[in-house]
């Protein structure tokens, strides 16, 4: 079985995560989408929260499951028998950092990365740049699923900022 893992924070999932998510599943028997638990920094969502939403998001996707990992990604491979990563690269200066990872990971586990360039619809996106706009009143529909939308307005009120 060919079986592949979509890492990342998922702080919250966008358009662009599900084109890549989407795509991986048409060339694997499984692709696990594992969500990054840093302890170091909170997010604005929680890793429940973050996976809940994921599931949701891709319960279309049969061969895709949701899980979540810390420390190092090829340990995470290495566990569940995961042989290739799949990361986006939105643009050149992603692939600088990407490149390097993908070779330490090659190094260290000899798990390969399967680069995919991002749908030109959502190159500009970021989970971070999603949350900024949000937070000062921004649309984001369109650019998230509609989900996340709904949550991240909840939230965004809850914490006393927006508009």
């Amino acid at each position: 079985m060919r079986r592949a893992v979509c890492p990342g924070s998922f702080d919250p999932v966008t358009n662009g995560h599900l084109d890549i998510i989407s795509r991986a599943s048409e060339l694997f028997d499984e692709v696990v989408v594992a969500v990054l638990v840093n302890q170091k920094k909170t997010g604005l969502f929680t890793i429940p929260e973050r996976i809940e939403i994921l599931q949701e998001v891709t319960a279309g996707l049969g061969n895709v499951v949701i899980g979540s990992f810390h420390g190092l990604l090829v340990d995470f491979c290495l566990e569940h028998e995961i042989r290739s990563i799949v990361k986006g690269l939105r643009a050149v200066s992603d692939f600088d950092y990407e490149l390097q990872m993908a070779q330490m990971n090659r190094r260290l586990a000899d798990v390969d990365t399967v680069f995919m360039s991002t749908n030109p619809l959502y190159s500009f996106l970021s989970s971070s740049l999603i949350k900024e706009v949000a937070t000062h009143g921004g649309d984001v529909s369109g650019l998230v699923p509609e989900v996340v939308t709904s949550r991240l307005a909840d939230k965004i009120t809850a914490a006393g900022h927006g508009g």
